[in-house]
Order: C-alpha cells, then sequence, then structure tokens
C-alpha cells in the first residue's frame, strides 16, 4: 500500500477548520501539518483548499442480509453508504432470520467479512426470552444490544415487564431502543381502519404512530435506564416531546443518549402529500415542530448523534396500498448532503455537522481509533467540495432498491473521494478497488 499525502487541505476535526497537509502512511494517519513533504514513493492528492472530513459513522441501518436480499445486501447498500462519505456503520438485528443468538450474529459478521465496502459492526437483538443469548455478548467486538420497544417484526418485540428488567439490569454492552408503545399504535391503527377502511391515506402515518406512542415508551426506556444504571440509546427521536427528556451538555458521562436522523430533520407532514408511502417509517414524519424542535436539540446537545436509519424496500414493496406498504426509506449515500442543506441555510456549522456525524458516534459506542482526523487513528477520510451540487437521479442512485424519496432534488456539496482505512474505494462518482472494510471494535 502506498502512503498518500493530501495537499493543502481544510482539515474539519474537534471542533476546528485547520489548513495543512494531512499523511497517510498504511491504513494509519501519520501525520497532520503545513507542508509535508516524504522521500518514500507515495500517492499525492491535490485537495487545493477542499475539506477532509473523517469518515461518517451510521449507527443505525438495515442492510436486510440475509433472507431479505431483494430489497439490499451488506454489499450493495455498504457501497451505497462509501458512495454518501460513511466509512463506517452498525447493522440492526431484525433480518430473517433476526440475530437473536451469537451463532446467528457471527454469521452476519463472516457475510461483512467478504462483501462489506465499509467499516461495520452489528447488533445482538434481544426478544422476551433470549436473555442468556444477550449476555454472551462481546463487548469488545459488538457495538450493542438492540431492543424494539415498539412496532416490530417476527418475535423481537420485547413487552414483558420481567424480560425488560432482565435486559436493562444484566446487558453487558451499550442497549439501543426502537420506543414507540405498541399498544398506543393498535388502538389508533383501530380507529383508522374504523374511519377509512382499508383505504388509510399515507398522511394517517403520523397521527396512527403519534407523539404519545413514541414518549410512552421513550419515558419508559429512561427510567428502566435510570434504575439499572444502563448505557442506554434511543434511537431515532420524532417528537419535540421527547426532545425534554435529555440532558443538554456533552456526551462524555452521559450513560443515557440519543439519536436524530436526517429524515426526520428535513421532511415534515407536508411531505406525505407529494411522497406518501416514500417516506411511510417508523417512528413517523410528524410536524413541522417537531422538525425543527429536533435540529435545535442536536444544536443544543440534548441530541448526541445523527444517523440515517437506512431501511429500503422494493418499489413494488412500497406501491402497496399504505395498509400493506412496508416502513422504512433508503438515506445512506445522501445523509452528509442533507445535513448540508441545514449548513447551507445557516443552520447548522460543517464543524457540528462533523461532531455529530463522526466524532459522537466513536465516542458514545466507544470505538478504537476511528471518528476523527487524528494522527494514529484509522485513514477513513472524506474529501469533499461544498460549492458543488448534485441532483438525485435514477442514473446515480446505488442503492439495490433503485430508488430514493430525494429524486429530482439538487443537494449541496459533492462527495469527491472516500478512503476506507487508507484505500480509496470511491472517487468521482464511481466505485473503485474491491470490498475492503474491516470489522469494528471498541474500548469494553
Amino acid at each position: 500500500m502506498k502512503d498518500i499525502v493530501f495537499k493543502e487541505a481544510r482539515i474539519i476535526n474537534r471542533g476546528r477548520i485547520i489548513e495543512g497537509d494531512l499523511w497517510v502512511r498504511h491504513d494509519r494517519i501519520e501525520k497532520i501539518a503545513p507542508g509535508i513533504s516524504i522521500q518514500q514513493n507515495h500517492e499525492e492528492v491535490p485537495v487545493n483548499g477542499r475539506f477532509l472530513l473523517p469518515g461518517l459513522i451510521d449507527d443505525q441501518v438495515h442492510f436486510r442480509e440475509p433472507g431479505l436480499e431483494h430489497k439490499a445486501t451488506i454489499f450493495t447498500e455498504s457501497r451505497a453508504a462509501i458512495a454518501g462519505g460513511i466509512t463506517s456503520f452498525m447493522e440492526m438485528p431484525n433480518t430473517k432470520p433476526p440475530a437473536v443468538t451469537q451463532e446467528l450474529l457471527q454469521q452476519k459478521y463472516d457475510i461483512a467479512a467478504k462483501t462489506s465496502w465499509a467499516n461495520y459492526s452489528f447488533f445482538m437483538g434481544a426478544t422476551n426470552d433470549n436473555i442468556e443469548e444477550v449476555v454472551k455478548t462481546n463487548p469488545q467486538n459488538v457495538c450493542g444490544v438492540k431492543v424494539f420497544m415498539g412496532s416490530s417484526t417476527g418475535n423481537m418485540l420485547v413487552d414483558h415487564k420481567e424480560a425488560l428488567d432482565q435486559l436493562f439490569s444484566r446487558c453487558p454492552v451499550l442497549l439501543a431502543a426502537h420506543c414507540e408503545d405498541e399498544a398506543t399504535v393498535r388502538a389508533r391503527m383501530a380507529e383508522a381502519k374504523e374511519r377509512y377502511g382499508s383505504m388509510i391515506p399515507p398522511s394517517a402515518h403520523p397521527w396512527i404512530r403519534n407523539h404519545e406512542a413514541c414518549l410512552l415508551s421513550s419515558t419508559l426506556g429512561i427510567e428502566l435506564a435510570r434504575k439499572y444504571n444502563t448505557r442506554f440509546h434511543i434511537l431515532h427521536i420524532s417528537t419535540k416531546e421527547e426532545t425534554n427528556l435529555f440532558n443538554a451538555g456533552p456526551l462524555a458521562g452521559k450513560r443515557i443518549t440519543s439519536e436524530a436522523c436526517v429524515h426526520h430533520m428535513y421532511f415534515s407532514d407536508r411531505d406525505y402529500i407529494t411522497l406518501g408511502n416514500q417516506i411511510k417509517c417508523n417512528p413517523a414524519i410528524k410536524s413541522e415542530d417537531d422538525r425543527k424542535a429536533i435540529l435545535q436539540a442536536v444544536l443544543d446537545d440534548r441530541i448526541d448523534i445523527i444517523a440515517t436509519d437506512h431501511a429500503p424496500h422494493t418499489w413494488e414493496e412500497k406501491s402497496e396500498p399504505y395498509i400493506n406498504a412496508p416502513s422504512g426509506l433508503p438515506l445512506v449515500q445522501h445523509a452528509l448532503q442533507l445535513m448540508l442543506t441545514h449548513y447551507q441555510e445557516g443552520l447548522i456549522s460543517l464543524e457540528r455537522i462533523v461532531e455529530k456525524m463522526c466524532h459522537a458516534p466513536a465516542e458514545c459506542f466507544r470505538i478504537v481509533h476511528r471518528g476523527y482526523l487524528d494522527e494514529g487513528c484509522y485513514a477513513d477520510i472524506v474529501l469533499l467540495d461544498i460549492y458543488k451540487s448534485q441532483t438525485v437521479s435514477k442514473d446515480n442512485i446505488l442503492y439495490k432498491c433503485a430508488w430514493s424519496p430525494l429524486e429530482g432534488r439538487t443537494l449541496p456539496g459533492m462527495i469527491e473521494g472516500t478512503w476506507v482505512n487508507g484505500t480509496r474505494l470511491f472517487e468521482s462518482g464511481k466505485l473503485i478497488g474491491a470490498p475492503s472494510g474491516q470489522r469494528l471494535t471498541f474500548n469494553a
């Protein structure tokens, strides 16, 4: 592997933008300084005042493999992630079969070792009756345990009090939760069926999966986490009310943390009219007030991490009537650019975007030597030109599902290169090389 020297870069790292060169030796960052000159054979990358970012870390994706490969695979979606500047991901357990035993979890790691373009980790899944499998989870090489405290598929809904107590008291790693109260959602769905029959409009989705369902479940999760001093992370906050459950301030030392997703900060309930099931997801995209409140909570550090909840389905599945259409939308390829729309509007700085999408996931999950452009860290690097833009179209979408709710929209910024562990895998709109992601490791 040739050394690489990035020349005349604007480096975004640790809340600052500095100008200088960056030297990559093998798979690590060797040195950051002005005017780096080395004697050995190397590749020189002229950055010419564009930005270098740490590779983004997405703590919540659904890549569908094994069992749902008609929707997506680890190969196809990690490829799209690389194109979007995401160099590491943490994938959820609701595959088919779900990863609720250590053996099934290992099978996913085995697939990723052969096919993933990006660095990877996989959550262990919790059920009402698998606590003995959960406690076997190795905190040094597994990112966390996922609990569905709300709607789920298969047997992954955890709603028994005894099971929740066991899980929160004995979980050996960070416990990440989808929080929606199932009883509330079911009651609302019954009311919607009574009103609309089988032709429920997609615009009813935030009414069915409402504020109360989210707040009830999130409140319960936080109560349990405080009772047992659990490292607890609530995923995809979608309501203004939930943002007030969290303490503002630095991530360091927090035992209870939270995540916002890019679609909950970009879309609102106004978009159901034109996009319908394309933006149907759980928890639901809600009001404009909720959208603004979530972004504000990100800015004042009540919400710690920005992620995607990338969850692709086929166009045929999404074209079904609302009642049959699955929830979820593809996002990894365009997440950074969605956040750049807020930067363009003067609502968030580049430094804060990097903090929430790179530094914070690394800190929250205690990932070893990633998430920063520091000497000694793995060389996961994104080259960004913020003065260019890109129109999303069928021609440039890399998701296996081959669609995006963003089609036809022009998004700010152009990712001109992505390096994973010191190897360039994306250049000028094209994937190059071969999958070379590594398994993430963690400081237990």
